[in-house]
């Protein structure tokens, strides 16, 4: 019986007529109860700081602290009411641009990608205005597509690498000073430590990282991909390890790396100032140099084809059109 009106029938059958007798609402159950055991956790938490402090002792060995970033639907609301897709497209490659911060949220499904794609449409006048911010998530899209296709087969790399090093050169281990922060790299250790401390890292300075790990270090790309999917708040196993393997060239037609211009444009030069490795700085040269000292002597890493699933995949040229067909992940910075 509906809560608000109750059908009466009157003396005549086919005449029923209406009361406006409100039926009582029904008491809510009791929550479900039982006794406190000696080694129970808390029942409730009343701010951060003890949240952070029961964390840190039921494990002890984690890396870093809370993450000063605040989950929950209304903290992505509040995110989302923020997104200027106009700003986004021209600053996002800046460390200090307009990122959404909305990444953890969608990997946990505090969002939903047509759920961000309605709020980018209802901000602009112009449908074009949205366009960087909608071909994003469209990447992320398209990474969650990929692992259905290949399941497991993500941990694995996908295609030969193009920087004509024998895959068994890589260290298969993750170095201790990236892993602790200790590079002497102002920039690299910035990275580390807001990964740790954080959960999160610029797409940018992802992509920087990536490419120091794989082709400055020589290390595979699976150890580091494993190393920010311990961190990362917003990291999943698609748009993470396909995303290094894009950096490492077992998932794209070229590796990806950068020199020490690009890197100080942005970051707005903030790390090399006082770079203890200023004057031997390992990302200093033009792109040709820096190629020739990285790679090994092989037709030209430029005009490697990309030779797997091309019907499935979106074009992409990787290395001269940078800033078209960026992944979600780790997106493509403009030099």
């Amino acid at each position: 019986m509906p809560a608000a009106v109750a059908v009466e029938r009157s003396d005549r059958q086919d005449e029923p007529t209406t009361s406006t007798k409100t039926v009582p609402p029904q008491p809510s159950p009791a929550p479900l109860s039982w006794p406190d055991q000696p080694d129970d956790l808390p029942r409730t938490i009343h701010d951060r700081t003890a949240l952070d402090q029961l964390l840190a002792e039921q494990f002890p060995e984690a890396e870093g602290s809370l993450s000063p970033i605040r989950g929950g639907r209304q903290a992505a609301e509040k995110l989302l009411n923020k997104v200027d897709p106009r700003r986004y497209a021209k600053s996002r490659n800046h460390l200090r641009g307009a990122a959404t911060g909305l990444s953890p949220y969608i990997r946990h499904g505090v969002l939903s990608l047509s759920e961000v794609r309605d709020a980018v449409f209802q901000r602009v006048r112009n449908r074009d205005d949205g366009t960087k911010l909608i071909n994003e998530l469209g990447w992320r899209d398209f990474w969650q597509r990929m692992w259905v296709d290949l399941g497991d087969g993500i941990h694995d790399s996908q295609e030969e690498l193009k920087t004509g090093h024998d895959p068994a050169s890589y260290q298969r281990d993750l170095p201790e000073d990236i892993r602790d922060g200790r590079t002497d790299l102002a920039c690299m250790d910035a990275f580390q430590n807001e990964l740790v401390t954080t959960g999160w890292l610029h797409n940018h300075a992802r992509m920087w990282m990536a490419a120091y790990v794989v082709h400055w270090r020589r290390v595979h790309w699976k150890a580091g991909a494993d190393w920010f999917l311990q961190h990362l708040i917003d990291g999943d196993p698609a748009s993470n390890h396909l995303s290094w393997q894009w950096v490492a060239s077992s998932f794209s037609h070229k590796p990806y790396f950068f020199n020490r211009g690009n890197l100080e444009r942005f970051s707005d030069g903030r790390f090399c100032e006082h770079c203890p490795s200023a004057n031997q700085c390992p990302f200093e040269g033009s792109y040709d140099q820096l190629e020739s000292q990285l790679f090994a002597a092989q037709a030209a890493i430029r005009d490697v084809p990309n030779t797997r699933r091309s019907n499935n995949r979106p074009s992409n040229n990787r290395r001269g059109q940078q800033g078209r067909g960026n992944s979600a992940a780790m997106a493509r910075p403009q030099r």
